[in-house]
């Protein structure tokens, strides 16, 4: 059977941390930035480690480690 390819855009999108955890940037921070509070625009800067469950679904469809 031929290899498996990944999934480019994910590996673009994720980064799994050195615990096995997924990082990604916070979502909704592309445009209609003037409707989101200002609280929910600071919260969204940087990255952010996803759920467990998230992180499972992330790494077997997308990453396949």
């Amino acid at each position: 059977m031929p290899k498996l390819k990944n999934h480019s855009g994910s590996k673009k999108r994720f980064k799994i941390t050195a615990n096995g955890n997924v990082k990604a940037q916070a979502r909704g921070k592309r445009h209609n930035m003037r409707k989101r509070p200002q609280k929910m625009k600071r919260n969204a800067r940087g990255t952010m480690v996803l759920t467990h469950m998230d992180a499972r679904i992330i790494i077997k469809n997308f990453l396949r480690v």
